[in-house]
């Protein structure tokens, strides 16, 4: 049974990631038969084949032998492109985070070292001269006198204890089995 999606094997489908292609086994089926191995021994493959028929006086399959050649030599060339721009860009983001790193010890180790508002020493301010008309009314409380009053200085609230409710009566429905008291006569 076939679904209903169409498959297309068009070429813009493909990926175009070359992966680790410097270390991939090719199989090229050239003039002379396959020849099989990484780019680097297939480019050197051909290139021989190419000498080969040169010495041959075989301009025409030298020629063939040097276009397979080349076009190995490109996939390789493209191929160590995009692995050096990936080492770049990795070599790039490690710096980056190098010294976002460094950025981060560096204002920790300044969080560090710098003095607290608690440990540095307030400058004490001499008491100014009392003039007859400076009266402080110090209220016993702190009521009047200014200050704000702390948790630490009211007083514990006092908790209610509430009285237990008493249990609710429900009247008797017919066919309890519950005794009922004789009525008065």
């Amino acid at each position: 049974m076939r679904s209903s999606k169409s498959r297309s094997r068009s070429k813009s489908n493909r990926s175009r990631s070359m992966g680790n292609i410097l270390n991939r086994v090719f199989d090229s089926s050239g003039p002379e038969g396959k020849v099989r191995g990484t780019p680097q021994q297939i480019i050197d493959k051909y290139n021989q084949l190419a000498r080969d028929a040169q010495l041959s006086n075989d301009r025409v399959a030298a020629e063939n032998f040097q276009q397979h050649a080349e076009h190995y030599a490109r996939l390789l060339s493209e191929a160590q492109r995009e692995q050096e721009a990936r080492r770049e860009q990795q070599e790039a983001q490690a710096r980056e985070r190098q010294q976002q790193q460094a950025e981060r010890r560096e204002h920790q180790q300044n969080a560090q070292n710098a003095p607290k508002a608690e440990d540095t020493p307030k400058p004490e301010t001499p008491p100014a001269a009392a003039s007859d008309n400076d009266v402080l009314d110090v209220v016993e409380g702190g009521a009047g006198s200014g200050l704000v009053e702390t948790p630490e200085a009211k007083p514990a609230p006092r908790k209610r204890s509430r009285k237990p409710s008493k249990p609710k009566e429900t009247a008797a429905q017919p066919g309890d089995d519950v005794p009922q008291a004789p009525a008065a006569e």
